[in-house]
């Protein structure tokens, strides 16, 4: 009889090792199984907005689910989801009229892409099945979302698979990569917005869904906003063609950028058709993502069919818009949106003084650093076949050895290879996101760590 080897695990998991274990954790500090205690300073994935065992919100989960854990949203509605529904459509102040939940980013674009394709179908325009993204960007994990995204690494096992005719992309609206040497800020958004024009005219103007951006880019480039009026000039070109302007929020909303949706500062104001939100809704307390819809959009609907064509298993759960409830009501009651704001100039201006200064060993490497609210990118770069060689020694780019070193010294950042180019080959970030109720002290720490790591690193490959 043939014998095997026990595996260490039975979970397959999303990198190339078993990760730690973590058992507990309470605010920003977690505590592995082995008894070592970490700083988690991107709230896993720019989701935990309060941090952990947020008092408010467990009680408002174990309240739920001593009254309803659980109902089917196409048999029966629930308060809580009506309740949240409620608190969305007033936080953007005009903006929507409908929320359809989901759960999580992934889910809630497939929703924005179904929903988009559903509205145009209604209204009689059913030649519209083309849709525009930019380069650089990250839609979500489903292969529709995947095929909307444009993500060297991520797209790359599952490019055969992909839908190539139906999604296309323009460029990224990354100035302090792309903007050309010669060209005003102006000059460099007209650019953008006579490519899309183009884009539009080449596919057919009446064949266009809609464009879709992230208002705020997340994992591909690290927190990079767009140029100013950038977003005014593509909403333009939509409404133009008859087409939607779509944002994806599902990082970088929900308080996220020190407001409560992204494009209220970082957007030029510039309120979507559609929009996705999700980490920040519930806090890593719920799986939780909703689609806000706007008048225009509800009133298509409306006007024929009158319901979301578009449904999971546990949309509207009412465990995960309890949580979600209660999240929001703790970011209001503790005015944490002006903490974001607070904690997140005080972090901005710590590292640059710390990375970009004078006296900085890590000064030369660094190519920029950009943001806003508690949303933080650091990118790196290494022009010097030397620096090249040696941070090649692993296989790994500069920005992932940093987030091995930093969690070797007790600190969760994430470190993503690639985005400086098109292609995904150069460049390498980190990312910070830290919860919204982080404090001075806490923030101070973090740095220290980070550019400890840093500088370790550096040292180590001789750089």
């Amino acid at each position: 009889m043939a014998s095997f080897k026990k595996p260490t695990t039975h979970m397959i998991h999303r990198t190339p090792w078993r990760p730690p274990v973590a058992t507990s954790a309470e605010g920003i500090n977690i505590e592995l199984e082995d008894g070592t205690k970490l700083i988690d300073a991107v709230g896993g994935a720019a989701v935990a907005c309060l941090g952990m065992s947020h008092p408010v919100v467990k009680q408002a989960i174990r309240d739920q689910l001593e009254t309803l854990p659980y109902v089917y949203s196409m048999q029966l509605s629930n308060e809580p989801a009506e309740e949240l529904a409620d608190m969305l459509i007033e936080s953007g102040k005009g903006a929507f009229e409908w929320v359809g939940f989901a759960s999580g980013g992934s889910e809630a674009m497939e929703g924005v892409i179904k929903t988009a394709r559903q509205y145009y179908e209604e209204t009689g325009q059913p030649k519209r099945k083309n849709f525009i993204s930019r380069k650089l960007s990250y839609h979500g994990n489903t292969v529709a979302t995947l095929s909307l995204s444009y993500h060297p690494g991520r797209r790359a096992p599952y490019e055969a698979i992909l839908n190539h005719d139906n999604f296309h992309h323009v460029s990224p609206a990354y100035a302090a990569r792309f903007q050309n040497p010669d060209e005003t800020e102006e000059q460099y958004v007209g650019r953008l917005r006579k490519e899309l024009e183009d884009k539009f005219i080449e596919l057919g103007p009446d064949t266009v869904i809609g464009f879709v951006a992230e208002t705020v880019v997340g994992a591909t480039t690290g927190a990079v906003p767009a140029p100013k009026g950038y977003f005014k000039a593509m909403k333009e070109v939509c409404h133009k063609y008859g087409a939607l302007f779509i944002l994806d929020e599902v990082m970088s909303g929900m308080g996220r950028m020190g407001t409560t949706h992204a494009w209220e500062s970082f957007g030029d104001g510039e309120a979507p058709d559609l929009q996705a939100v999700a980490k920040g809704l519930g806090g890593g307390y719920a799986s939780i993502g909703a689609v806000l819809i706007s008048s225009k959009v509800a009133d298509g609907i409306r006007s024929k069919s009158g319901f979301w064509k578009h449904g999971h298993t546990y949309q509207s759960s009412p465990l995960a818009c309890a949580a979600s409830i209660a999240v929001q009501k703790v970011i209001d009651s503790e005015n944490l949106l002006e903490n974001c704001r607070k904690q997140g100039a005080y972090l901005a201006s710590l590292l640059k003084d710390r990375l970009q200064g004078a006296n900085s060993p890590a000064k030369p490497y660094v190519f920029d650093i950009r943001g806003g609210g508690l949303f933080w990118g650091i990118e790196f770069d290494f022009d010097t076949p030397e620096a090249i060689k040696a941070i090649d020694l692993k296989g790994q780019g500069f920005a992932m050895l940093v987030q091995a070193q930093a969690l070797e010294k007790g600190l969760v950042i994430m470190g993503f290879a690639g985005g400086s180019n098109l292609e995904g080959t150069k460049g390498s970030h980190v990312l910070l996101s830290p919860a919204y109720n982080v404090t001075k002290e806490e923030i101070e720490k973090i740095v220290d760590v980070l550019v400890d790591s840093i500088e370790e690193v550096l040292t180590q490959h001789k750089i």
